[in-house]
């Protein structure tokens, strides 16, 4: 009986192999059929080619390259239909124009693309949920140091309008300025975390940059250990450091009952109000911060520590 299973197995095997081999030879010559060459798509697309020659894609000594296939017709199709019907729009089945969907056009990138480590999480990503497609952003004709449309941050800021608008605030991450880049800290290809950042936690993204509020600290400020964004806001803030609100404001969104000051800081108890004169010099230069400076952790000792004072 085992006998007769293992052949049963043999023979199937053999039939599926077959079966692929005869598809696969059927396909090809079929496609052969359908390929005109670059010889002829130049004649036509002669500035096409210009461009096309002088990127990656163009590259004989890249494996897998479309210089190694089938040239223009690796990723724009086979051009026999094209040609028969005198080319023109509408003509053919080329991809990445304007009438084929995203997906088909990453489909189309992720044949020779799909291995490579920046694809791994494409197809959970934000933007191919969202429709984007990979021509959106990159230009499959240029060279590999132009490969983006456009540079950072204006690429990005094409879309991302309302980062546009934070980064311009007057307190901000240098992204304007050409010394942080949005992939310094997004993957636009994808990534496991929120807003596809490139690591586990925000506080783990920001660590990369500003080590020295990792700590260890004897006394852990509980926001901090938390998330970073509780305080700051990443793009850019009116008020300084990043601020998500103004101290003592800030600060009051926690402590608002406990110890000192117990009152909100209101226009009652500001400058001109007529709250008490202690309340109002909480308000001067830095407020909260003029005494408790080690805001993100202390180890002072005694009181200095938990309070987070100098």
């Amino acid at each position: 009986m085992q006998k007769k299973y293992v052949v049963l197995c043999l023979f199937i095997g053999m039939f599926v192999l077959l079966y692929n081999s005869m598809s696969f030879s059927t396909e090809e010559k079929t496609k052969s059929e359908d390929y005109v060459g670059l010889e002829t798509c130049t004649a036509c697309h002669e500035q096409a080619y210009e461009s096309y020659s002088k990127s990656t894609h163009a590259k004989k000594a890249i494996p897998g390259s479309p210089a190694n296939k089938n040239q223009c017709e690796s990723c724009h199709g086979a051009g026999a239909a094209h040609v028969s019907a005198g080319g023109g729009k509408g003509t053919g089945i080329f991809a990445f124009g304007k009438k084929e969907d995203a997906k088909a056009k990453a489909k189309r990138c992720l044949a020779c693309h799909e291995e490579n480590k920046a694809q791994a999480f494409w197809s959970m990503s934000k933007h191919n949920s969202a429709g984007v497609a990979c021509s959106d952003c990159h230009n499959p004709h240029s060279s590999l140091d132009k490969l983006l449309k456009a540079s950072q941050p204006e690429l990005c800021f094409g879309c991302h309008r309302d980062i546009k608008s934070q980064a311009n605030k007057q307190s901000h991450h240098p992204i304007k300025e050409g010394k942080v880049s949005c992939t310094d800290c997004h993957d636009p290809h994808g990534e496991f975390g929120n807003k596809m950042v490139k690591a586990d936690t925000v506080n783990e993204l920001c660590y990369k940059c500003h080590a020295e509020k990792r700590g260890p600290y004897m006394f852990e400020h509980p926001p901090v250990e938390e998330n970073c964004l509780t305080c700051h806001t990443p793009h850019g803030s009116n008020h300084n450091k990043l601020l998500a609100k103004k101290v003592p404001n800030l600060c009051q969104s926690c402590h608002d009952w406990t110890q000192h000051p117990g009152t909100a800081y209101t226009s009652e108890y500001g400058f001109g109000g007529s709250g008490s004169v202690s309340s109002r010099n909480k308000l001067i230069a830095r407020s909260c911060l003029n005494c408790h400076t080690n805001i993100h952790g202390g180890s002072g000792v005694g009181r200095r520590g938990p309070k987070f004072t100098r």
